[in-house]
């Protein structure tokens, strides 16, 4: 009964609410992975970023057993938990997960995040390349927030070549 309501919480948005009943479950019980990962998730969603990685971190290769897409939400939430961190390194491996199973619109947006990853690990031609493949992204799936990122990225591609010239 509880499992449902916090399924149903989970489903409608209600992270909140799901994290709850699930976190009352996980001290009850031995959740399975996808249960566990839906947790993380509510701690994604409540800025939590901390418990998201605690939980989604031992149990994220356990989870390559599912579709595609619901692996690419529990890949970005995790390693979205990680850059908020500004744990950079721990974050590539999940982006680049992310990326290969996410919607091709949603790719973009997981290349756009490590770029930021490799230019705050001081690696700029890496950078730069993550940089100019998300632009393509952006430019094949545009909407008003793509394409503010898309003429914000011709900007730090350009910057980043010419700092890459003088070295």
């Amino acid at each position: 009964m509880q499992l449902n309501k916090a399924l149903d919480y989970f489903q409608s948005g209600k992270y909140h609410e799901a994290m709850i009943l699930f976190e009352e479950l996980n001290d009850q019980y031995t959740l399975p992975a996808r249960h566990k990962a839906y947790l993380g998730v509510c701690y994604f969603y409540e800025w939590n970023y901390e418990k998201a990685t605690m939980i989604l971190d031992p149990i994220i290769d356990e989870l390559d057993v599912f579709a595609p897409h619901e692996r690419s939400v529990y890949y970005f939430s995790d390693a979205e938990s990680h850059f908020q961190m500004g744990h950079y390194k721990e974050a590539i491996p999940l982006f680049e997960r992310m990326q290969i199973v996410c919607h091709p619109n949603e790719r973009g947006d997981a290349l756009y995040r490590l770029g930021f990853c490799y230019l705050n690990n001081n690696d700029t031609a890496n950078a730069m390349e993550f940089f100019s493949s998300a632009l393509a992204y952006y430019l094949a799936f545009p909407n008003s927030e793509r394409k503010r990122q898309a003429k914000q990225l011709r900007h730090m591609i350009a910057g980043l070549a010419r700092n890459l010239q003088k070295d």
